[in-house]
């Protein structure tokens, strides 16, 4: 599983670089003051770090991907840190908003809550997180061998308040790619200490 990132990052980036991430970004940026830091964890080909770039947010990545990160950087003209987030140390940096465009699909329902409070680590009090699932129920696994957990909205939501976060915004978008694939999209905000 975590190979086919690496083993595909061309077509990978080919088909979602030019997929328009307003519908899904803007209610995070939105939330966020000028100039904004924001981490995209997962940031895959660089669309996003580019949107947000391109409106004057400071934005750094993390992709596990170390093909797509390379064509992120060049994609985007951002850092990318080349880093697994089950892994990397949340404490070594500070921002105020994180996204997670797709970052947990391939996660088991159960190490959800684990990873969302260690990411919340790197949040400033305050701090949102723009979190998007594949919404249905169970698991679902495709030709490509990828496995996606399936979250309804109250799944999702029961979740991340025990996570010790609020709801702020909540979509709901058909995927550009697979017109029968549905994605939730929450904004969150971690309370402030």
């Amino acid at each position: 599983m975590n190979n086919f990132y690496e083993d595909n990052h061309y077509q990978y980036f080919n088909s979602t670089v030019g997929i328009d991430p307003s519908p899904v970004l803007t209610p995070l940026a939105e939330c966020l003051q000028p100039g904004a830091s924001i981490f995209d964890i997962g940031c895959g080909s660089g669309r996003d770090l580019l949107w947000f770039k391109q409106r004057g947010f400071n934005i750094t990545g993390l992709e596990q991907s170390p093909g797509l990160a390379a064509l992120a950087r060049n994609h985007a003209g951002c850092r990318v840190i080349e880093d697994d987030y089950l892994t990397f140390d949340f404490t070594s940096i500070q921002v105020d908003a994180v996204a997670l465009i797709g970052a947990l699909v391939h996660q088991p329902r159960e190490a959800v809550p684990q990873i969302v409070t260690s990411i919340c680590r790197c949040l400033n009090p305050g701090g949102y997180l723009l979190i998007t699932q594949k919404e249905s129920s169970g698991e679902m696994t495709r030709p490509d061998v990828r496995t996606f957990t399936l979250w309804s909205k109250d799944e999702a939501e029961s979740v991340y308040r025990g996570c010790g976060l609020e709801i702020v915004d909540f979509s709901r978008q058909i995927s550009k790619l697979r017109s029968g694939d549905i994605w939730l999209g929450h904004v969150l905000r971690r309370s402030g200490r």
